[in-house]
């Protein structure tokens, strides 16, 4: 392979995981949109959660396959910033993306509650249930919920470490710039926080911040990326 042939598979790599990111950005906000716009807001009976399942199963699908490919995509995301910051802060970009890509598949784990949901639902909806039947399969649908927002919350909390790491590592580069490098820092760090604060306080809705912390990883740093491409 000769130098030209080489500059062109660098650039290859650069605009594959810059659209990668900037894609799972989008597919995250539309994720949102379809949560908070589209599906009405959740009852605060339990019985009621899973009473209403069958006319809102389709948007959760939706919604949870719009997450579930967002994060997926962070995985060459996650990829292209080491191989970029390979060569000048080689240690915080290797952990910063192992533990990002381990904060990531945790998510995974927890992205299709649907899927555990539905039977719960189908026992809700079968003839001759009685009330208080539905009543503890609204608590059995709470409890669900439990199990898939654990692995979620750990999930935030290695993925701001991860993505923290790879802002120190970003540092050490020109490519970067100084202020982006110290961004992605800062709202790591302020990431990590709030996703160590959600573990302790599961009801608390500081987790949104992990969250619109991932969008803007994904985004800036994929739009980044790909403009480093078109110069390389």
């Amino acid at each position: 392979m000769n130098n030209l042939q080489m500059i062109e598979q660098e650039k290859s790599v650069l605009q594959w995981g810059g659209l990668a990111g900037i894609l799972g950005g989008i597919l995250f906000i539309l994720s949102m949109v379809v949560a908070e716009g589209l599906i009405p807001s959740a009852p605060a009976n339990p019985t009621e959660l899973v009473a209403r399942f069958p006319d809102i199963h389709l948007l959760r699908i939706a919604e949870n396959g719009l997450y579930l490919t967002g994060l997926i995509l962070g995985v060459p995301l996650f990829l292209t910033l080491l191989w970029t910051l390979w060569k000048t802060g080689l240690a915080p970009a290797l952990f910063g993306s192992a533990l990002g890509i381990v904060g990531l598949i945790s998510m995974a784990i927890s992205a299709t509650p649907h899927v555990a949901h539905y039977p719960i639902s189908e026992l809700y909806q079968t003839v001759g249930a009685t009330p208080a039947t539905q009543e503890t399969l609204g608590f059995m649908w709470e409890a669900t919920w439990g199990v898939f927002n654990a692995p979620l919350y750990v999930g935030f909390f290695v993925g701001m470490i991860g993505f923290t790491l790879i802002g120190v590592s970003m540092l050490a580069s020109s490519t970067f710039g100084k202020g982006l490098s110290w961004m992605i820092v800062v709202v790591g760090a302020a990431g990590v926080v709030a996703a160590f604060l959600q573990m302790v306080d599961p009801a608390s809705v500081i987790g949104v911040v992990p969250f619109f912390a991932y969008i803007i990883f994904y985004v800036v740093l994929g739009w980044k990326i790909y403009s480093v491409s078109k110069t390389a």
